[in-house]
């Protein structure tokens, strides 16, 4: 049988249109963007000083150190039940910034309520311009991941190290040291659960750092 040119090209054609509609149902998804966590808005309205916040002296907060696994904006997690050692990251939830940096913004947001918060940069401004150097608190945040004893069973978990210093003329003084470790069970074993736990065991830290701040002298 004689195929016309014609008949040839129209029957392609209808063939390549055919595998295009196929390709098409056969391309991916778009990729799905990942859900960004904080800790929340905090206070909605304005928290008056307490009548002890001007007795308090300025701080300088230092930035927060942390370990180069706690840099990045991943949501981690540990199964301490399987393998405590390794760190494994939420597929499709991340932090809006690194852990360090929220925590060092509630902990500004807490300590403002009771005092002057300055920066270095703000501080060393007040050195020049009026001879003061405030007292300096420097963390260093150890662990911050949603840990799982057990399947169904986490906590989030908090550890940091804190240091007040106090500059003299011989060098700076070491006013005192503390480790915090703080637990809070989650709802739910997933990312949000881990979020809210971790930003409920953020808030007890640093009310338990601002205690002792205020108690340190």
């Amino acid at each position: 049988m004689t195929v016309s040119r014609r008949t040839f090209a129209g029957a392609a054609g209808a063939l390549a249109a055919a595998l295009l509609v196929a390709g098409c149902g056969a391309l991916p998804d778009k990729p799905v963007r990942a859900t960004l966590y904080d800790f929340g808005p905090g206070p909605l309205t304005s928290t008056p000083a307490p009548a002890t916040a001007a007795a308090l002296p300025p701080i300088t907060l230092a930035e927060i150190e942390s370990n180069p696994r706690l840099d990045s904006t991943q949501l981690l997690y540990r199964l301490g039940y399987a393998d405590d050692n390794a760190l494994r990251p939420y597929g499709q939830s991340r932090w809006s910034m690194a852990p360090a940096q929220l925590l060092r913004q509630r902990l500004r947001d807490v300590l403002a309520t009771r005092r002057t918060v300055l920066s270095p940069e703000e501080s060393a401004t007040l050195a020049r311009t009026a001879g003061r150097v405030p007292d300096t608190l420097r963390i260093s945040l150890e662990e911050f991941s949603h840990y799982f004893d057990g399947p169904a069973s986490s906590t989030g978990l908090v550890r940091l190290r804190a240091t007040l210093s106090r500059s003299t003329p011989g060098g700076d003084q070491v006013l005192g040291q503390k480790l915090v470790t703080v637990q809070r069970p989650a709802a739910s074993a997933d990312a949000p659960g881990g979020v809210k736990a971790l930003a409920a065991a953020s808030d007890a830290a640093v009310a338990e750092l601002v205690q002792w701040v205020d108690q340190t002298r």
